[in-house]
This record gives C-alpha cells, structure tokens and sequence, in this order.
C-alpha cells in the first residue's frame, strides 16, 4: 500500500469524505492554487501536466492546458515545481499516455518519485495495453490509479480494481470533463458497483460540477476529484478563488 492509498483509507476509515481537487500544472498561479486547495482542507490534489491532445478534458481545462503550454510549461518543468509544494497531503498527476511513452516508463516513474508525486492517472491508457507501465510504476512507487467506466459490465470491474493502486477513479459519466447542471445518475450509480467489490477508496469524477453535486455523489462514493470547477476559478479568480471554493466543498460533503 502506498502513502496515497494509505493516507486515503485512513481519512475513509476515520468517517471523513475525500475531496480531491484538480489543477492545472503550468498556468498561472498554480502552485499557490494548489497550496491553497491544501489549505482548505483537500485531501489529495490531482496536478495535470499538460497535453496538446487531451481527449478527456472539457473546454475550460484545455483553456487552461494551452495557457500554459503557450507559456512554456513542460512536464519536467512542472514536476520540478511540484517537488517544492510541501502541502502535506499527497499529490497525483493526470496526464496522457504519449507523454509517458516518450519520456520512457522507468524514467517517467522515477521522475515522479522524484518529486514527491504519489499517484498518476492516464485516463487513454487502457487496461488491456497497462502492464508495462504498471510495471514500472509498481517497481518505482508510484501508485497507478484506474479509471472505471459507466458503461464497463460487471465482470470488467474487478479486473479494474484488481489493477488499481490508490483509489479507483469511477466516471461519473461518458464524454469529457466539464461542469453539468446536475449530477448524472451514472455516478452514484457506478460508485455502488465498484464499493460493492472493493475496499479501496471509490472517488467520483468527471460531471461533478459544484458543491450540491459533491454533496450528493458522497452520499455512495467515499469522495470525488473536482476538475473544471476548479480551474475555472483559477482562470477567473485566481489562486484564492480556487481556496474558497473548495472551502465550499469540504464544507458541503462534510454536512456543515
């Protein structure tokens, strides 16, 4: 078990919901984005590193994305700063496979490591095509974290979680990210399947738009990941922006 999994199953164990936001690495303000979702009483952050072809992501991460890959951000670049963050919660990164390949699985996962990065998720990596990555990332700590698909039958789902380091990622529904006026069934829906099978903490993502919505899908999940809410405060209010949203949030899944 490594120390994202363990610092989560313990929060869960303890009765605490998981909130986990995510922030684009690279754009303007991240890092103080990021130490003040930390603040506020995230458990996790998820730091996209960015992509030029992001298949997963909505308008207003690729907004974000291409910021700061107009403003120079590189993956190196971006796990350099992350190694100075210090926030005392884990951090992941979300990235895409072709930046992986090219880097090399070793040399990716060591980088990581590296840089104080517990997990990572690549949402174009299927299941069928991961071993050598998970490979590597097993032999050098990094925690591979699964997505789970609303659609997947149920003799898919435990080959999922049985490859899954970390908490498994349930979709909350098909398409990209981005913020929706409510919450799809399909997420609290896929979030009772995959606990039904599982001990590993079951977060929600993708289509969980604001803190009603996080409210409600932690009522089966034991948290959720925040994305395009999130960095559409960063893009329109800056770091502290994201701070109080997420202070929204906590307090939202929390019942206060």
């Amino acid at each position: 078990m490594g120390p994202l999994e363990a610092h989560f199953r313990a929060a869960r164990d303890g009765g605490r919901k998981l909130l986990v936001p995510y922030v684009t690495g690279g754009y303007p303000g991240w890092q103080e984005a990021v130490r003040a979702a930390a603040a506020a009483g995230a458990d996790g952050i998820e730091i996209g590193i960015p992509f030029s072809d992001p298949v997963m992501d909505g308008p207003v991460i690729q907004q974000a994305s291409q910021a700061a890959l107009d403003a120079g951000a590189t993956p190196p670049a971006i796990l350099d700063a992350a190694a100075d963050l210090e926030v005392g919660i884990p951090l992941a990164v979300m990235t895409y496979y072709n930046l992986v390949h090219h880097d090399g699985h070793r040399r990716f996962a060591g980088r990581l490591v590296r840089a104080g990065i517990a997990g990572c998720i690549l949402p174009d990596l299927p299941l069928e095509e991961s071993g050598p990555w998970c490979e590597s990332a097993d032999h050098e700590g990094v925690e591979t974290i699964m997505l789970a698909a609303p659609t997947a039958p149920d003799e898919r789902l435990p080959r999922v979680v049985e490859r899954c380091r970390g908490f498994v990622y349930a979709v909350g529904l098909l398409g990209v990210t981005g913020e929706r006026t409510s919450l799809a069934a399909t997420a609290t829906e896929l979030a009772g399947r995959l606990k039904a099978i599982t001990e590993l903490p079951v977060l929600v993502g993708v289509g969980v738009s604001d803190a009603e919505q996080a409210r409600q899908a932690c009522r089966v999940a034991d948290g959720v990941v925040q994305g395009a809410s999130v960095v559409r405060r960063l893009m329109t209010g800056g770091p502290d922006a994201v701070g109080e949203y997420v202070a929204e949030v906590r307090a939202a899944i929390d019942g206060r």
